[in-house]
């Protein structure tokens, strides 16, 4: 193309524009002429599944500690160990005593949703102990059976994927630099992080990180590990497992976050990791498409109330002993008082216990049980309340926002195996005209 003198900018533009594509074309055409994609070269800018990063991810967890211990976290501590909130640092400080067995574990009071399809990033913040014999940290995603973490165990850090696929707990571990683990041991297979991998960089594992894994589970994907430095997802790490493995490599993607501090035998000195900040996020949005369930008070027997303005359960419900790690999202709460213009207070208590009534599953197959005739409640806190008053036409319904769906999901403390309940409460004005109330509760069942 012949450049004109006395041509617009407007034009010279166009010119340049039409070199580029000319360029472009180039690139994009191999030797015999015929047009080729652009493959680009894996990336941390490209999720698991190798799609572009993009601003649209879903937060479905997010943890912090600016004035307390926020509640997310279920706490074990033996032999001396302890979980201690610093306001200053804005963190937990999980200490163990030098004696054998000294022990603190953190995990969430609930696990994450893992969506088929969706690339699922995991960070967590942490300082770890310096190094020492016979004492073990790990951070990571993980559970009693299942998931990944990052361990210092003595002086070695490694990267250690768990499954529970055969039956029994088994660990793939990979250390930093090889040679520990056996001949599967050949060390992180992207960057070592010891100055001569592609960062350049090397690890000071005893300084503050930024621990990042994303998960490409499907059953057979992909799972990557590293840390983030000056803002950049630097990647040490692969599990690979498809075209490798004939099963699963974990039972599920839906795990918990946990920190875990053990003395495995006496120390030398007293030791003390340091719990930070995580977030779990399913990158590229998440659709609930779960399967819908409730349950309420039955239409001949409405609840009556023999004291007034003392709540009552009404409607509590909880995960059944044996799927503790269900994920179970409450998503409607249904109220109407009955009377001539009663008044009527109503809450819904999450993490409360309900004293008497039958405990009966939702349904065959169903991760949940319900009591409609519990007698009191006690503890919790109140995620919402109001008031009705029964002249009202219809019964008003309590909707959750979808972006507040994983924030009302049903909790459990792991250590304990004890589910937590959410309880609808309510309390009546007057106790004169037989007054009596129906709720109900719906629900979206995410594990099935």
């Amino acid at each position: 193309m012949a450049r004109e003198i006395g041509w617009s900018q407007e034009s010279n533009l166009i010119w340049e524009m039409s070199k580029k594509i000319d360029r472009l074309n180039k690139i994009m055409c191999c030797t015999s002429g015929t047009p080729s994609e652009i493959v680009f070269a894996p990336s941390t800018s490209q999720d698991s599944f190798g799609r572009l990063r993009v601003s649209n991810p879903l937060t479905l967890f997010d943890s912090s500690h600016r004035y307390a211990d926020n509640n997310l976290w279920d706490t074990f501590a033996i032999s001396g160990g302890a979980a201690v909130f610093s306001q200053n640092e804005g963190l937990v400080n999980l200490n163990v005593s030098t004696t054998s067995g000294s022990e603190v574990l953190r995990e969430t009071t609930k696990v994450f949703s893992y969506q088929p399809g969706k690339s699922l990033l995991v960070i967590n913040t942490f300082v770890m102990s310096p190094a020492q014999t016979n004492l073990r940290q790990r951070v990571g995603y993980f559970g009693l059976s299942n998931g990944m973490y990052i361990q210092l165990d003595n002086d070695v850090l490694s990267f250690v994927e768990r499954s529970l696929v055969t039956g029994a707990v088994t660990e793939t571990r990979i250390s930093q630099l090889g040679g520990v683990y056996g001949a599967g041991d050949t060390g992180w297979n992207v960057d070592k992080m010891n100055g001569t991998g592609p960062s350049g960089l090397t690890l000071d594992i005893t300084k503050a990180q930024i621990f990042w894994m994303d998960i490409e589970w499907l059953g057979e994907g992909t799972v990557r590990l590293g840390f983030v430095i000056d803002g950049v997802f630097i990647h040490c790490h692969s599990f690979h497992h498809a075209n490798l493995i004939a099963s699963t490599y974990i039972t599920t993607a839906s795990l918990p976050l946990r920190y875990e501090i053990t003395n495995t035998g006496t120390t030398a000195t007293a030791s003390t990791l340091k719990q930070v900040c995580s977030t779990v996020i399913s990158e590229g949005g998440y659709q609930l498409r779960g399967v819908q369930q409730a349950v309420g008070t039955p239409i001949l027997t409405p609840r009556t109330f023999a004291v007034a303005g003392t709540y009552y359960p009404i409607v509590s419900i909880r995960l059944i002993p044996t799927r503790l790690d269900a994920i179970v999202i409450s998503t409607a709460v249904s109220i109407l008082g009955l009377g001539n213009g009663k008044n009527y207070a109503w809450r819904v208590l999450q993490s409360g216990i309900t004293t008497g009534g039958s405990w009966i599953p939702a349904s065959a197959g169903s991760a949940v049980e319900y009591n409609l005739t519990g007698t009191s409640a006690t503890g919790g806190r109140i995620l919402a309340q109001g008031y009705v008053n029964s002249s009202n036409q219809g019964s008003p319904s309590i909707n959750i926002l979808k972006e507040a769906l994983f924030a009302n999901q049903l909790e459990r403390n792991s250590f304990t195996g004890v589910a937590r309940e959410l309880i609808v409460e309510t309390a009546v004005q007057t106790t004169s005209g037989g007054e009596g109330i129906y709720a109900s509760i719906d629900w979206e069942e995410v594990s099935r």
